[in-house]
């Protein structure tokens, strides 16, 4: 069998777009190129890679198990890229990184940082929900990610390196806004906007009401803590989210946090990776940014 690498690139790029016309797009080749180089393999290998159904096109059983090895081939070769670029002592390389939707609010900051100090740095960032996460991981698709829960049935290092509280908030009008302190038999009474089941803010909120044996009612669920954000200022109800997210709302008075017993619920960020992983010291510099500034994000958390 006589695969060339070139075969496998474009390979890779098909089968995680399922499309031709998108992986020619950012390959920046012709799409009869493409067809051509996905023809030239499947005859190499003796098996169709591809089926269409319809418009869309699918892997077959021998599509996938070559998507699996395109991609560790992939990622072997971006490791040796990078430690040839350690070794002629140069700055850059690539960073991988993926984090959790909520975390967006201070991992551009941390990137941001980054940059500054490694511009000859490549930044790959992928803001993914708790599945897709847990996947980049499970598949080692990435150098870490900053999430709020590690797994726990993967070999991984995880360090915790901020806290992550999680908060009521409510629209400045909001009857409770005005009153003392919140019980949690009151905030019971409420209708809530919540983020989806499987999230690591609603996991965190179910367990948290399940140990203080209470519920409460959901008129609404949503993925976005924005759009959570919205609604709760339109008022179609209360919503929890991390602290982290609120700087602007609290600037501009759209959002107020709700003083609740026992609340907030306190998490914490984590920056996860694999045991396996091989650092280049442009990761390790990363991490340890990361470890670094976690104090002052911490200060610009909004009270």
């Amino acid at each position: 069998m006589h695969v060339t690498l070139r075969q496998l690139y474009v390979f890779e790029a098909v089968a995680r777009h399922l499309s031709y016309t998108r992986a020619a797009e950012e390959l920046h080749l012709s799409q009869p190129a493409v067809s051509m180089q996905i023809k030239q393999l499947e005859d190499n290998v003796g098996l169709t890679l591809f089926e269409q159904l319809g418009k869309k096109i699918f892997l077959t059983e021998a599509g996938q198990e070559l998507y699996q090895y395109s991609q560790q081939i992939s990622r072997q070769l971006s490791e040796v890229e990078d430690v040839l670029e350690e070794l002629k002592g140069s700055r850059r390389g690539t960073l991988t990184i993926a984090v959790a939707t909520t975390a967006t609010y201070f991992a551009l900051h941390l990137l941001g940082r980054f940059h500054q100090r490694f511009p000859g740095a490549n930044i790959s960032l992928d803001v993914a929900n708790r599945e897709a996460l847990l996947r980049h991981l499970e598949e080692n698709t990435v150098d870490m990610v900053i999430m709020g829960k590690p797994p726990e049935n993967l070999e991984v290092v995880a360090e915790p390196f901020m806290d992550n509280p999680l908060v009521v908030i409510a629209p400045p009008a909001h009857p409770l806004v005005e009153g003392r302190r919140v019980p949690l038999t009151v905030l019971q009474q409420e209708t809530f906007i919540l983020r989806e089941r499987g999230s690591g803010t609603r996991i965190a909120m179910e367990r948290f009401f399940a140990h203080l044996g209470a519920t409460i009612t959901s008129s609404m669920e949503i993925s976005s803590n924005e759009a959570i954000k919205q609604a709760v200022q339109a008022g179609l109800g209360l919503g929890i989210v991390s602290q982290h997210t609120l700087e602007k709302e609290i600037a501009l008075q759209r959002l107020v946090i709700l003083e609740v017993d026992s609340f907030p619920i306190m998490r914490h960020w984590y920056i996860v990776h694999r045991k396996s992983k091989r650092f280049t010291a442009l990761h390790q510099a990363f991490k340890d940014l990361v470890m670094e500034e976690a104090r002052g994000l911490v200060n610009k958390t909004p009270k």
